[in-house]
């Protein structure tokens, strides 16, 4: 809906002065900070019109102007496609992550971290996921008696273990030949693969094939990747949710089972970043947040989701432009892991 040239000017400096202070914002400081050429009475009868509209509230009669879902929807939809982070903290961030030598799991770890300091909010990014798990190698590793540790390790650099016990003692320098064997025989295969080649191992050989395949099996039951949170003080530490019963509902998601699930519930479309403001929120305990969510990598391939969660009064503009660059740093290197 339309609402005027000038009332949009109001809004989009009643949104950003909030997002900025975290007060509600007076007309008269509108006119007097940004200095606009009308007088106080007029900036006073636009919000007014603005109240009446639904795009901002006043929590008291004598108060200033507070935005509502709707500017702040408003607000994200004036931005465009056109946000980009400021150059210097591209090439800032860029390098940091360039000279990261670590693997995957510090390196998205690293960038986690990175963005929840440039966004100053929570961030949860998810390791890449693939469509169909595939084996890269295998290790055992002996332990006491007939135990022994299996390590896989598939493509997109997951990493799972799991303890075997054979029915007699097993030396490490036979399991080192049973697992180079296996990986030579495995390698690249999916987990029906694997078990349609089981024929004529041996009962060790054989077991710890299905145990890989019942790996794989597993891995391919999550909906999304291991996940890296980083930044929850950052959140707890706005002004919205200090000694607010809010941060004890979102902490509750956040332990909970399926608490991915609750922040992740929308279909992604490739490239698309999407924003979730307040009450568009699926999940009754994280309406008093916005959530700005990408998809990484390649959906044909291996990808994953990185997400900002913050308060309704978030700096949109700077979180979709981080999201934006950082989304595109994971997909190139989730290619090069794949």
């Amino acid at each position: 809906m339309a609402i005027g040239e000038r009332r949009e000017t109001v809004l989009r400096l009643i949104v950003e002065d909030y997002i900025t202070g975290a007060t509600p914002v007076a007309s008269r400081a509108i006119v007097e900070k940004y200095g606009l050429p009308v007088s106080p009475a007029t900036i006073r009868n636009d919000t007014a019109y603005l109240e009446r509209e639904g795009y901002i509230i006043h929590p008291h009669h004598s108060a200033g102007s507070v935005p509502t879902d709707k500017a702040y929807r408003y607000y994200v939809e004036s931005l465009g496609e056109g946000v980009e982070l400021p150059s210097v903290e591209e090439h800032l961030t860029g390098y940091i992550l360039q000279e990261a030598r670590e693997g995957l799991d510090q390196w998205l770890k690293m960038m986690a971290a990175l963005l929840a300091g440039l966004v100053r909010n929570l961030v949860v990014i998810t390791s890449p996921k693939p469509v169909q798990c595939r084996i890269k190698h295998l290790d055992l590793v002996a332990l006491q008696d007939v135990m022994a540790l299996l390590i896989v390790v598939l493509y997109e650099a997951k990493v799972t273990r799991q303890v075997l016990s054979f029915g007699r003692r097993v030396s490490q320098d036979e399991l080192t030949r049973l697992a180079n064997k296996l990986t030579a025989t495995h390698a690249g295969l999916t987990g029906s693969e694997i078990l349609a080649k089981t024929e004529g191992l041996s009962p060790e050989e054989r077991q710890v094939s299905e145990c890989v395949a019942d790996v794989i099996a597993d891995e391919e039951k999550l909906e999304y990747g291991e996940p890296y949170l980083e930044g929850l003080r950052l959140l707890l530490s706005q002004p919205e949710f200090t000694s607010s019963p809010s941060m004890l509902r979102i902490m509750e998601v956040l332990e909970g089972e399926d608490w991915l699930k609750s922040i992740f519930c929308h279909e992604f479309k490739r490239g698309e970043v999407k924003v979730v403001i307040g009450e568009e929120n699926t999940e009754p305990a994280l309406q008093d947040l916005s959530l700005i969510t990408s998809q990484y990598g390649r959906p044909d391939r291996a990808s994953g989701v990185v997400g900002v969660i913050g308060p309704k009064r978030m700096d949109y503009a700077r979180t979709i432009s981080s999201l934006n660059y950082l989304s595109s740093l994971l997909s190139d290197r989730a290619v090069d892991h794949a």
